[in-house]
């Protein structure tokens, strides 16, 4: 991992990741440990969860508990839904995604992945690198996230052996080959007893890498390891009518979000899908004027001339233009109960702008266990296939692998306007 340099007390700022594994390899265990160790559990949360442990016959407290919140999960034993969990340390602030593990839950771990800029891949130490570790990494890097951590989890019941964790780091780095993965780590540990999670222990002297901790607090946020292209898509035209100033009577002012990039007063942009060009006379956060605006900012653009710009066009510097297209090829994730009809039309909508779409072809659909591309005329739920479409009205994208935002986009289902598939543009 290309991880940042920090000064001592300085903020890290905001690192969201994923923790994924096979069932039983310790999720939410390794979770409810980070809670537990890092002294960010309420004391009502954990006198709760230490008389479920006890209602049990448990001698010790489950920390897994503090992850597996429904019902449901817990008289199975199971992750079923994401159990987003939020933390701070001293250096940085934390939200975390325990994603299920069963292969009926693809979708789940699909949308908790969308957003992580880490992910925690868990092997159990005794069984090594099994078929749904295959899975949830191809997943991880379907989906961009740009950091692995592999957590061979339970040492302890292996002697904490140095030899188990060679050979399980050696087998999972030839597969990884296998897919291009490249910035991957590995850390062997004890979520159950707490070895290599905030404290080293004393079972693992042979290990001279970081803990997971240390791990996470140097990771790199997202936006900060590359120049990005400015990305703005147009969420509101804001023109005052009614507020009896005669300075607003002009306003015209483009509210959005920054994806990616950051723009300064003066500099020429292009309006898309038009190819109009102007430039940034002024940039507006709550009325205040700033001199910039960065990723992840929402703002108040204002223009130099007056042009046609409405939502859902897309703001981008002049010199670094987005592809304005009517079809798009991506790999899709299904996910709706429905399965998806090659004859009916979709809307798909990507960043601020939406448009009817078709089906132009299913090249292939993915059996995830073994990454074989198989032949497929409809997907199901969880189903991950290569498919184009065709679009009514042109949209302004990017490759996903360049740009996480503006090249994602989610299928809806017009009918009842329910999600039903989530996208990312090859």
């Amino acid at each position: 991992m290309s991880a940042i340099e920090h000064l001592p007390g300085t903020d890290n700022g905001l690192l969201r990741f994923l923790t994924c594994g096979s069932v039983d390899d310790g999720k939410s265990t390794l979770i409810g440990r980070l809670l537990f160790d890092t002294k960010t559990i309420l004391a009502d949360t954990l006198h709760a969860i230490t008389r479920t442990s006890e209602r049990r016959g448990l001698e010790a407290v489950d920390l897994s508990l503090l992850t597996d919140g429904l019902h449901a999960e817990r008289e199975q034993g199971i992750t079923i839904d994401v159990a987003y969990r939020y933390f701070s340390t001293g250096r940085r602030k934390y939200i975390i995604a325990d994603a299920p593990g069963h292969e009926q839950y693809t979708r789940n771990m699909v949308t908790a992945a969308s957003t992580a800029n880490l992910a925690i891949i868990l092997i159990d130490a005794r069984k090594g690198v099994l078929t749904q570790t295959r899975r949830h990494s191809y997943l991880a890097h379907l989906v961009g996230i740009p950091h692995i951590v592999v957590a061979i989890n339970k040492m302890d019941l292996v002697g904490y052996d140095q030899a188990t964790f060679e050979r399980i780091r050696g087998e999972y780095l030839e597969f990884a080959a296998t897919l291009g993965i490249g910035d991957v780590r590995f850390i062997p540990l004890s979520a159950l007893n707490g070895d290599m999670l905030v404290e080293r222990g004393e079972n693992l002297g042979w290990y001279s890498g970081p803990t997971l901790l240390d791990m996470l607090e140097n990771a790199p946020t997202a936006h900060s390891e590359r120049d990005e292209r400015f990305r703005f898509p147009v969420q509101y035209v804001c023109r005052p009518q009614k507020s009896g100033d005669p300075k607003l009577h002009d306003y015209r002012g483009f509210m959005g979000r920054v994806e990616s990039g950051e723009i300064v007063v003066g500099d020429e942009v292009l309006i898309l899908p038009s190819e109009t060009r102007t430039r940034v006379k002024a940039i507006e956060l709550h009325g205040r004027s700033l001199p910039r605006a960065i990723a992840e900012q929402s703002v108040t653009l204002l223009l130099e001339d007056e042009v046609d710009v409405s939502r859902g066009d897309m703001i981008v510097r002049a010199q670094e233009s987005a592809l304005v297209t009517r079809r798009i090829e991506a790999m899709l994730c299904w996910l709706g109960d429905a399965p998806l009809d090659p004859q009916r039309k979709y809307l798909i909508r990507q960043t601020t702008r939406e448009t009817k779409a078709a089906i132009a072809s299913i090249d292939y659909r993915l059996y995830i266990n073994t990454l074989q591309k198989m032949p497929a005329e409809r997907l199901g739920m969880n189903d991950i296939a290569r498919v184009a479409f065709k679009l009514a009205q042109p949209l302004c994208v990017d490759a996903y692998a360049d740009n996480r935002s503006t090249g994602a986009f989610i299928v809806i289902d017009e009918s009842s306007n329910n999600t039903v598939g989530a996208g990312m543009i090859l």
